[in-house]
């Protein structure tokens, strides 16, 4: 019988899949192979294997153990004519803190290098597996789009209000502001609202012009306004500045510290849905080896991929207006006005220039970081965010990490991480939480300072946010 810690290192399904496995008998094929013949194996050396064994299964075709594998994975007779063929050579892709990202993510980017679609490529160093790019993935191409290589939670964003109010308010006042954030936010996937918000981006054009949109439509009204659960989150903190601020107004903020709101959410049902329907359309059109099977795309000269990408801004555009709801909330029961509102999004992906050309760029898991562009990198729920200034680096397609980055999963944290060590460290932090749980504990997440330390090309730090009360779900 297996101990408690020989259990927590196999690997399971969802792993598989994050790599670029395909759904089917494979998966439990290659599970069973794991646990009968691989015991010994850490976790990080058995998906090492797995992904060599996806990437040229034809090598190991003749394996006494593996081949059952490579098996189900070699093209049979007659569908190689079917597929389309990767690169030989992948397009160059710069690593930024290679140390701080795992193997199976590097594989992924380096699959995604190879597609014939493909002109560049980037890995944050927040960067973890993924379906389709890895997280903290960024990948230019030829006038096609991935939707895998946007995610699912299509335009996931952070946005900052910051106040006119002294950090000493969330000290005196703590209480007071638990409860402003338990009656004006709204957690959690499938709940029935009952207070509907409205706004114009439900209006929006898109959802008359498309009838797959439309049928989303009545959701996306009961949701607007509300956050996801996961790593989602609405929190009241103290906001450092380290230099004055052109304002909301027009006015300068000085320096200093001020009480703000910081909310990280995405476009909800209505980008999932999105994200599950177009990808579905581009795996029935595109068909690759597979181990790149996720990367499947739509050219943008084709009626599905323009479809998508409507129905990509539109959920962009939903996942502010979400944000901005939230945050007129939170400023009404303040009574106050913000005085400076900082916002980015990344799951997207972006028409732009490289080496004059247009092209188009996927930033999955990553910030735009164009010179001079402000945005918002979150550390955990008791590090601090930073606030950034992009400084154009080519060699990340102008991006940057869009977090910490995780360095457990979240059933490795579960497992890993108990209550007691998760009080402790909010404890030491002076944070107050309502909801969240071990998996969205500080330790399951990359120091953000390493992470940072390896981007100091990319952004410039012109102010801070630490956590104080945090609610996610």
């Amino acid at each position: 019988m297996p101990t408690t810690p020989e259990i927590r290192k196999r690997i399971d399904g969802n792993e598989l899949r994050s790599i670029g496995y395909p759904q089917g008998p494979i998966i439990s094929v290659a599970l069973r192979i794991a646990a009968e013949h691989f015991p010994a194996f850490s976790k990080s050396a058995m998906l090492q294997l797995f992904a060599d064994v996806l990437r040229n299964p034809q090598a190991f075709a003749k394996d006494e153990t593996l081949w059952p594998i490579a098996d189900l994975l070699i093209p049979k007779p007659g569908a190689e004519s079917l597929i389309t063929a990767l690169r030989d050579t992948g397009v160059p892709c710069t690593i930024f803190g290679k140390e701080l990202v795992d193997a199976a993510a590097i594989g992924q980017m380096e699959v995604a290098t190879h597609l014939p679609i493909a002109l560049a490529g980037a890995l944050m160093p927040d960067a973890h597996s993924g379906y389709g790019l890895p997280i903290g993935g960024v990948l230019a191409t030829e006038n096609a789009v991935i939707p895998y290589g946007v995610g699912v939670d299509i335009g996931c964003r952070m946005c900052l209000s910051v106040f006119p109010l002294p950090e000493a308010e969330l000290e005196f006042n703590a209480r007071h502001y638990l409860e402003i954030l338990r009656h004006n936010t709204v957690f959690g996937a499938a709940r029935d609202y009952t207070a509907i918000e409205d706004h114009e981006v439900i209006y929006d054009k898109a959802f008359d012009e498309i009838p797959f949109l439309k049928s989303l439509q009545e959701t996306a009204q009961k949701q607007l306004g509300t956050s996801g659960g996961g790593n989602h989150f609405v929190e009241f903190g103290v906001t450092e500045l380290f230099e004055e601020q052109r304002g909301l107004h027009g006015a300068l903020l000085p320096n200093g510290r001020y009480l703000a709101v910081l909310s990280h959410s995405g476009s909800r049902g209505l980008g999932a849905s999105i994200a599950a329907h177009y990808t579905k359309l581009a795996l029935e059109v595109c068909k690759l080896p597979p181990h790149a099977k996720q990367l499947a795309w739509l050219s943008l000269n084709s009626e599905a991929g323009q479809e998508y990408w409507t129905a990509m801004t539109l959920a962009g555009n939903y996942a502010s207006a979400c944000h901005h709801i939230i945050h007129d909330k939170m400023a009404r029961a303040l009574h106050l006005q913000p005085v400076l509102r900082i916002e980015n999004h990344h799951n997207f992906a972006w028409k732009e220039t490289l080496h004059n050309r247009e092209v188009i760029v996927h930033r999955k898991g990553a910030t735009p970081a164009g010179k001079g562009v402000p945005a918002i990198i979150p550390g955990s729920m008791t590090e601090p965010g930073y606030i950034v200034r992009g400084k154009g680096c080519e060699a990340s397609l102008m991006s940057a990490s869009h977090g910490a980055g995780r360095r457990m999963s979240r059933t490795q944290a579960i497992n890993t991480i108990t209550p007691d060590d998760m009080k402790k460290a909010l404890k030491q932090k002076k944070v107050q939480l309502i909801g969240g749980g071990p998996d969205e504990a500080p330790q399951a997440y990359k120091p953000i300072t390493e992470v940072m330390s390896a981007q100091t090309d990319l952004v410039e730090t012109i102010g801070l946010f630490y956590p104080r009360l945090v609610r996610m779900e």
